[in-house]
């Protein structure tokens, strides 16, 4: 395990193995990201997607509280400023969707406005079963931000998106959940925990078929017979890799697999 985390720091970081726990660490704000804080959590999913010993990534916020949004007292109005937050905000969405490694959010109390970003931009969602999630933008007369148009359609449909982002109701964990908000809930206090088991998953499976099952999923297919040539293409890479072959032995062997962890890039 490797730690980086001096208390004044936006963004603590933990390594166990080859996953990597990044806690947003504001709890003073309730986690609500500045600029520099923003600028911090970017920084540090693009040094791990460039370390080959990371396979996983566990997102959380400290204080039992994953992320209240945007820290408002910091919000500059001028142009320039302006400009420049939604330039880290896109990279901040590109560093969590097309992130080398899978990222598992770990939502505990709840999750507003950017925080909901970060959620929802992630491979799979942990929640606390008292957590609330909100799309708050509109409460402050502002749109969704940190590509949440995008994510939040995907993983609850448009009409669903358009009744969050319009209304900006608070949704409680068991609707979460039901309308795939969130992909699991578990009891406060321990979703670091399931998040972390989940990503140790991610961290020994093939790397190669989980590289290639996230890019499939994030493309904006629109035909069948895209989808289906984007699926035959990695097929015949993992049908003729190590790793299928060490699946294989596995499965005849009746143990569990051992790959090398080999991309496809």
């Amino acid at each position: 395990m490797s730690t980086r985390d001096g208390s004044g720091s936006a963004v603590l970081r933990r390594r166990r193995g080859a996953v990597l726990t990044l806690t947003l660490n504001r709890p003073a704000r309730r986690n609500a990201l500045d600029d520099d804080a923003r600028r911090a959590l970017v920084a540090e999913l693009v040094a791990a997607g460039s370390d080959p010993g990371i396979r996983a990534i566990v997102l959380t916020g400290s204080g039992r509280f994953f992320c209240a949004g945007g820290d408002v007292a910091s919000m500059s109005t001028e142009p320039e400023a302006l400009r420049a937050r939604m330039t880290v905000l896109a990279r901040l969405a590109r560093a969590i969707v097309e992130s080398p490694v899978p990222v598992v959010a770990a939502v505990e109390g709840g999750a507003s406005g950017l925080g909901l970003s970060l959620a929802a931009a992630c491979d799979h969602v942990v929640a606390a079963e008292d957590s609330r999630l909100t799309a708050s933008f509109g409460r402050l007369g502002l749109v969704a931000d940190t590509g949440l148009f995008w994510s939040l359609v995907g993983r609850i449909g448009p009409a669903r998106t358009r009744r969050l982002l319009l209304f900006g109701d608070d949704v409680d964990a068991a609707e979460a959940l039901s309308i795939g908000l969130v992909d699991e809930v578990v009891a406060a206090g321990a979703t670091v925990e399931a998040a972390s088991a989940r990503a140790h998953r991610l961290s020994v499976a093939s790397t190669a078929m989980v590289e290639a099952t996230r890019r499939i999923l994030r493309s904006p297919w629109r035909d069948l017979g895209d989808v289906l040539a984007a699926e035959s293409d990695a097929q015949i890479r993992r049908l003729a890799s190590e790793d299928f072959a060490e699946g294989r032995r596995a499965f005849f062997e009746g143990r569990p697999p051992v790959f090398i962890h080999s991309s496809e890039k």
